[in-house]
């Protein structure tokens, strides 16, 4: 009748019969019916994956129909959407529980609850729940109700309310808004025309990926700080710099040369915080000069009893890293181990000129402090929580330790056996600090680690060194004093 926006309304018999038919469809619709606590109540659920949703109902009139008193919906959070199914649909029946408590706890007559999910209906016997479902449990006690199991195509209301919530994927429409003719060139940096333009007279190597642009050499600190400077970018670190760069660049040493443009930056270098603590005013230990001037000393504890003993005393030459294991039943005081020094250390390679340990008592008392002051030997004691100053000894306690275990893993009693040969190897094996052997360093010849293995000395001077020392017998003269 308004359709064709005619000024005059006819009424025919057809108007009169679409009109009869909507008010027959308005007045029939199931609507909502006011609670009546002298019927039992009827509670309706389910969960979808992104919320939960339920129905309140009861049976009104003769015959008995069924008629909504309430709807619930409600979205999952985050950390709701991760519970399993059955978690879901027990979420599901304990929210719409606590939204209508005021009508169901307490109610005349027990109410039913219908759920598409059958465990459900173990729930009151199962023997077993998580924290969160015993939780739920004591709060469903406070209910007179049953569950009951409905498929999931008849319990189509309570699954319609569930999935309101749903995200709906949009088809994203790829048109521009900006039509064709606008159109004259993409926008690009000047330094990309150059990038092209040197690619064309020189083709880019064979290994660079097919999607990626290649740079040359002479363009490449141009472009770093294109990308790392801008106040688009904003001085990102290392592995945002180069992340930037790898999207549509590539050169073989790029990873390289991002690393030492970032590190070079003034402006990063002066805004950045730093990550490690003040080296405060530490200084570098002296370089020795040679062989056994300048030791490192320290302890190995707590080993199994092997042959009475229980602890190590090392020894490493900070020139050669030529060092010396001695077995000892305990600890020993500081005027044990001055002794040790002197039958194991000063006896063969003379007096040092500096000795580096920590602060153990054996190194801070009067009596060690005394004897080396008497014998003008400087003391050097590592600072507190500091033992990366004495390094040297560490690594080589570490290296002591792997081949120990390496050897009497079985057997651990029999360490002080293998004591020898763990220190043979140190001095035989070659060191990246110095490129040689230690017993080379020292006497100027590589003794083998086994028998035919020996190599002819290195010089001459080598060789009167080596001689002296067979000649001696009795006690073991270093190459560098017979030279």
């Amino acid at each position: 009748m308004t359709k064709h926006q005619s000024t005059k309304l006819t009424w025919s018999s057809e108007s009169q019969q679409a009109f009869d038919a909507l008010r027959t469809r308005f007045t029939s619709a199931p609507i909502l019916r006011h609670p009546d606590p002298g019927h039992p109540f009827i509670v309706e659920v389910d969960a979808s994956n992104t919320g939960v949703g339920a129905i309140l109902s009861q049976r009104h009139g003769s015959p008995a129909k069924l008629y909504p008193c309430a709807f619930f919906s409600r979205k999952l959070t985050a950390a709701e959407r991760n519970y399993d199914v059955g978690n879901r649909e027990l979420l599901a029946m304990k929210l719409a529980l606590e939204e209508w408590r005021h009508w169901l706890e307490g109610a005349s007559h027990p109410f039913v609850v219908l759920t598409d999910h059958k465990n459900l209906e173990y729930l009151r016997s199962a023997k077993r729940l998580n924290p969160r479902q015993a939780r739920w449990a004591l709060f469903f006690t406070r209910f007179q109700f049953t569950v009951t199991y409905r498929p999931g195509s008849k319990n189509t209301k309570a699954d319609a309310l569930s999935r309101q919530t749903e995200e709906m994927v949009c088809s994203i429409v790829n048109d521009s808004i900006l039509p064709a003719k606008l159109l004259i060139a993409p926008v690009q940096w000047d330094i990309m025309t150059e990038i092209n333009n040197l690619n064309l007279q020189n083709p880019p190597p064979p290994e660079c990926p097919a999607n990626l642009t290649y740079v040359p050499e002479s363009l490449r600190e141009r472009l770093l700080t294109q990308v790392h400077v801008p106040p688009s970018s904003g001085h990102p670190g290392i592995t945002a710099t180069a992340h930037l760069l790898q999207n549509q660049f590539w050169w073989p040493t790029l990873l390289i040369d991002t690393t030492k443009f970032v590190q070079n930056c003034t402006i990063c270098s002066t805004s950045k915080t730093p990550r490690q603590l003040p080296a405060g005013l530490l200084q570098p230990l002296p370089t020795p000069q040679r062989p056994w001037s300048h030791i490192a000393i320290d302890f190995i504890t707590d080993l199994p009893n092997s042959q009475g003993n229980t602890t190590i005393l090392t020894i490493i030459d900070r020139f050669s890293k030529a060092c010396r294991l001695i077995p000892l039943p305990k600890l020993p005081t500081s005027f044990e181990t001055a002794e040790l020094m002197c039958n194991y250390v000063f006896r063969f390679y003379g007096l040092p000129e500096d000795i580096v340990s920590d602060r153990g008592p054996q190194f801070t008392s009067r009596v060690w402090t005394a004897f080396f002051k008497h014998l003008n030997v400087n003391i050097s004691l590592t600072s507190g929580y500091h033992p990366q100053s004495n390094g040297q000894t560490e690594r080589l306690n570490q290296e002591i330790i792997r081949f120990l275990r390496s050897y009497c893993q079985q057997r651990q009693a029999d360490w002080s056996r293998y004591l020898f040969w763990a220190e043979y190897a140190q001095n035989s094996l070659m060191k990246p600090a110095t490129g040689r052997p230690p017993l080379n360093a020292c006497w100027g010849s590589n003794h083998p680690c086994s028998p035919g293995l020996a190599s002819p000395p290195t010089s001459p001077q080598s060789q009167i060194g080596c001689n002296a020392v067979r000649r001696s017998g009795t006690e073991l003269i270093p190459t560098y004093f017979m030279q």
